[in-house]
C-alpha cells in the first residue's frame, strides 16, 4: 500500500491527509478534475486495506493474476461470499485506517459539490458537472463515471486496478470494483448494478463503453472505459467525435435583420422555440420544418438560435442513410454531440428517411424516440410534409415554410447584394423577381456567383451589374431535365426573325406579358382571382421550318431564361400510364425553375378527339386531360408547337392564352430571310441573284437555311465564293429530300447549273 501511494504520480499529488477547500471555487475545470481524484484516491486506499487481511498479495505478488490461491478461496468462503461482500476487517489498525479514509473521501465530496457550485455562480464551466446535467447523472452515475476516467488519464491507475481486482490483465474498473469502491451493502450494490443497463445514461449516452473481458463471464465482472470523445471532453477539449467527421457541420447564430419572413410565421416560430428552450425537464417540442429546397428552413433555424445565442449543429441525413445499419447508433452520438458543445441540432433532408426499405421502415420513428429520449433542441428539415403516420405525435410540431412571393424575392436580392448593385440598376429588382422564380438560396448563390463574375470581368473594382444577376440567376432556376428533353442555347433576336407583323406582334405581347407578370398579378392582385393559370402557354402552329423554334429561341433570349425542348413523340408511351409518369417527370423536374418548356411534335399526343370506342381511346384522352392540368399548374412558360392545327381539337385550344399561325413565307419575307441568312464572313459572288431564289422558290425559312448552309459547303470545297452555280445545285438537293421534280419552269435561266460538276 505505502509503496504504491508513496511515488506521487500528477493526479495523486496530495497526502492522503489533506483537507479540501470548501470555501473556495473552482478557476477552472482542470481544478476540479484533480479534485474528483483526490476523492478516488482516498476509496482506492481504503479499499486496498479491505484486501490486506490476509498475506496472499506480500507472499504471491510476483504471480498473482495466474491462479487462485487456496487462502484467497478460503477468504471468500470464511465471509459467505455476498452476505458480508466478504470485506470483514480482523486488524483493529486497519478498520480504522479504513474509516478515517472513508470519512475524508465524504469530506472531499462535500468541499467538491460546495465549490462546484459556486465556480458555476461564477459561470465557470465545469464539464463533469454539464455531463451530470446534460445527460440527468444521479451521484452513483457521476463517481462511476470518474472511476472510469482515472486510468484513461494516469496510467498509473492502471496499476492500482489490476491490483485490487488481482488481475495484471485488467486495467480498466469492471462494474465489481465500481461497486466494491460505492457501496458496500449487499441490497446497494444490486440496486446499483442496474445502472449499467444499456438503455440508462451511461451505455445509453456511450458515456462509458463495455469492453470484453476473459477473466469473468458476470455481468459484474465486464470492465468499462470511458468513451474517448467524452474523455477529451473533460479534458477540456471541444473536438468532435472522430465517427461523425464528415457527417455534420457547425454553423453560427444568424441575427434576424438578415432573414426575410412573414410576421406571423417568425411569431410563431419563436413561440415553438421558446418552448423548447425553457422545457429542459420535460418534454421538449420537436420543430418539422418542411418546404422546397432552398426556402430557408436552415436559416429560419440559425435565426431562432440567435434569440439565445446557441450554435447549431446540421446533419446531412442524405450521408446518414447511405448506411442504415449504422443510423441509429450515429444520431445517438449527434444528439450527444449536440449537449456537449452545446449546439441545437438540425437533421436536414429528413425526407431521405421515407425512402428506406422495408427493414428499415422503422428508423424514422426510431429517430423521433431518440430525439424524445435525449430531451435537448432539436429541428426537423424535409421537402415533404410530417407523414400522416407521426400526426399523432404530440412532440413534434409540423411548419411549412412557404416559398417567397415577389416581395419576399426583391427583399431577399436587396439583403444578399447588400448595396453592392450599381445604384442606377436597383430599380431592376422586379426585372429579376420576374423572370425568375427564386428561394433565399438561389438567390443567395446566384449573388457568390455574380461577385464571382465580377470579379473575374474586373478585378480591381469588381462591381455586380444586372447581367451578372441574370446570368448566374439562370444557372440557379435550371431544372434538372435530363432524359425527355435537351436544352437549347437561344441564339436569334428579334431582328433574325421573320415573319408577318401581325405574328410579329403576338410575339412581342407575349413576351411582355412575362415581363410584366409580378405586377399585374402581385401589384394589381390578379394572383388572388386565379386559383391555376398563373402561368403562360401558347400553341405555335404551322408547317415545318417556319420559324417556330426559332421565335421561342427569341423569346427565351429576351426573356433570358432557359429553354428545353421536349420531343412529345419520345414521352408518349404504348403502354397505359407510362404517358402520364414522363409528363410528370418533365414537369416535377422543372417546377420552379420558370424555364420555358417547348414540346415540340405535339401532334403525337394532341390529335382530334373523337368518340371513346375502345379502352386505348380513353386513355388517349386522359392522357390530353392530364397535360392540360400540368400546364396550368406550371407558373412558367408552356409553348406547344404543332405542324397541323387542325389535329388540335377545340376543347384543348380554348385553354391556350396565345395561339400564333406561323404561315409559309410570301416572297417579301422571304427575300429578307434569304438577305439575313449568310454570316457577315461568308463571301458571296456579286452574281448571287437573291431576288430570284426568293421569287422562284416556295420555300419555308428551315428549307432556305439548310440550301444557304449546303451552298456554303460547295463553295468551301470549291475554294470560292458562295455563287449561283452552289445554290442551284443546294437547291436540287433540298428539291430531293423533299421529293419534289426540278422543273425548268421554277431554275430558269439556272436550269443548266443542275450538273453536280461545280469545280469549273
Amino acid at each position: 500500500m505505502k509503496s504504491l501511494f508513496l511515488q506521487k504520480p500528477a493526479v495523486l499529488d496530495s497526502p492522503l491527509g489533506a483537507s479540501p477547500r470548501p470555501d473556495a471555487f473552482y478557476q477552472n475545470a482542470h481544478a476540479h478534475l484533480l479534485d474528483e481524484l483526490r476523492w478516488l484516491n482516498r476509496l482506492l486506499a481504503a479499499h486496498v486495506l479491505r484486501l490486506r487481511r490476509v498475506n496472499f498479495y506480500d507472499t504471491l505478488k510476483d504471480f498473482r493474476g495466474f491462479f487462485a490461491a487456496d487462502e484467497e478461496i478460503d477468504a471468500l468462503l470464511a465471509a459467505e461470499v455476498y452476505e458480508d461482500a466478504g470485506r470483514t476487517i480482523k486488524d483493529k489498525t486497519h478498520r480504522e485506517q479504513i474509516a478515517k479514509l472513508l470519512a475524508q473521501a465524504q469530506q472531499w465530496r462535500e468541499a467538491i459539490a460546495a465549490r462546484s457550485s459556486a465556480a458555476i455562480a461564477q459561470n465557470v464551466f465545469l464539464p463533469l458537472i454539464h455531463l451530470a446535467r446534460c445527460f440527468h447523472l444521479s451521484e452513483f452515475e457521476q463517481q462511476a463515471l470518474v472511476i472510469c476516467l482515472a486510468p484513461q488519464i494516469d496510467a498509473r491507475y492502471e496499476k492500482l486496478y489490476a491490483y485490487l481486482q488481482n488481475d495484471l490483465t485488467k486495467k480498466l474498473p469492471s462494474i465489481d470494483l465500481i461497486l466494491d469502491l460505492l457501496y458496500q451493502d449487499p441490497e446497494d450494490r444490486l440496486r446499483y448494478l442496474t445502472y449499467f443497463h444499456p438503455s440508462l445514461p451511461l451505455r445509453h449516452f456511450h458515456l462509458v463503453e463495455s469492453v470484453e473481458n476473459e477473466s469473468g463471464t458476470s455481468a459484474a465482472q465486464r470492465s468499462l472505459r470511458a468513451n474517448w470523445r467524452i474523455i477529451h471532453y473533460v479534458l477540456g477539449n471541444q473536438a468532435v467525435d472522430e465517427r461523425l467527421i464528415g457527417d455534420l457541420r457547425f454553423f453560427p447564430p444568424l441575427d434576424w435583420q438578415k432573414v426575410v419572413i412573414p410576421e406571423a410565421l417568425k411569431n410563431r416560430l419563436q413561440v415553438l422555440f421558446q418552448l423548447a428552450v425553457e422545457n429542459p425537464s420535460g418534454q421538449r417540442p420537436i420543430i418539422y420544418l418542411h418546404g422546397r429546397s432552398g426556402v430557408g428552413k436552415k436559416t429560419l433555424a440559425r435565426a431562432l438560435c440567435g434569440d439565445v445565442e446557441l450554435m447549431m449543429l446540421v446533419v446531412n441525413l442524405q450521408r446518414l442513410v447511405a448506411s442504415p445499419e449504422t443510423l441509429q447508433a450515429k444520431v445517438r452520438l449527434v444528439l450527444r454531440e449536440g449537449l456537449l458543445q452545446p449546439a441545437a441540432i438540425f437533421f436536414d433532408h429528413v425526407e431521405r428517411l421515407e425512402t428506406l426499405k422495408d427493414e428499415y421502415a422503422s428508423l424514422f420513428d426510431d429517430l423521433i424516440q431518440e430525439i424524445a429520449d435525449m430531451g435537448w433542441i432539436t429541428f426537423l428539415g424535409s421537402e415533404n410534409p410530417l407523414p400522416s403516420a407521426l400526426l399523432e405525435l404530440s412532440a413534434i410540431c409540423p411548419v411549412e415554410i412557404p416559398r417567397p412571393g415577389h416581395e419576399a424575392q426583391n427583399a431577399l436580392w436587396k439583403v444578399h447584394l447588400d448595396g453592392e448593385l450599381l445604384q442606377s440598376e436597383m430599380p431592376s429588382f422586379d426585372r429579376l423577381t420576374a423572370s425568375f422564380d427564386l428561394t433565399g438560396g438561389q438567390i443567395a448563390l446566384a449573388v457568390r456567383r455574380a461577385r464571382q463574375s465580377a470579379l473575374a470581368r474586373d478585378p480591381e473594382q469588381g462591381e455586380v451589374n444586372l447581367a451578372d444577376l441574370m446570368a448566374n440567376s439562370r444557372i440557379e432556376s435550371q431544372p434538372r431535365l435530363t432524359a425527355l428533353a435537351r436544352k437549347i442555347e437561344p441564339q436569334y433576336c428579334w431582328r433574325d426573325l421573320v415573319l408577318p407583323d401581325e405574328q410579329m406582334q403576338q410575339l412581342c405581347e407575349l413576351s411582355n406579358q412575362v415581363k410584366h407578370r409580378s405586377a399585374v398579378m402581385v401589384d394589381w392582385g390578379f394572383a388572388n382571382k386565379l386559383s391555376l393559370g398563373r402561368g403562360l402557354n401558347a400553341l405555335f402552329a404551322g408547317p415545318s421550318g417556319t420559324g417556330k423554334t426559332m421565335a421561342a429561341e427569341v423569346i427565351a433570349n429576351d426573356l433570358g431564361l432557359d429553354l428545353y425542348k421536349i420531343d412529345l413523340s419520345a414521352v408518349v408511351s404504348k403502354y397505359i400510364g407510362e404517358t402520364e409518369k414522363n409528363l410528370s417527370r418533365v414537369f416535377t423536374e422543372a417546377e420552379h425553375s420558370n424555364a420555358i418548356l417547348f414540346f415540340d411534335e405535339a401532334d403525337a399526343l394532341f390529335g382530334k378527339r373523337s368518340e371513346v370506342k375502345d379502352a386505348h381511346d380513353r386513355y388517349a384522352n386522359i392522357e390530353i386531360a392530364y397535360l392540360l392540368q400540368k400546364m396550368e399548374e406550371y407558373e412558367g412558360i408552356t409553348i406547344l408547337a404543332t405542324n397541323l392545327r387542325k389535329n388540335i381539337d377545340e376543347a384543348f385550344t380554348r385553354r391556350i392564352r396565345f395561339i400564333i399561325e406561323f404561315p409559309l413565307p410570301e416572297e417579301e419575307y422571304r427575300r429578307r430571310i434569304w438577305q439575313g441568312i449568310w454570316p457577315q464572313g461568308t463571301p458571296l459572288a456579286p452574281e448571287v441573284d437573291l431576288g430570284f431564289m426568293s421569287r422562284q422558290f416556295k420555300f419555308a425559312g428551315g428549307n432556305i437555311r439548310n440550301i444557304a448552309l449546303t451552298a456554303a459547303f460547295y463553295a468551301a470545297d470549291n475554294g470560292k465564293a458562295v455563287g449561283m452555280k452552289h445554290l442551284i445545285l443546294a437547291t436540287k438537293r433540298e428539291y430531293q429530300k423533299m421529293a419534289k421534280l426540278c422543273m425548268k419552269s421554277e431554275f430558269g435561266e439556272y436550269y443548266e447549273l443542275l450538273n453536280p460538276k461545280i469545280d469549273s
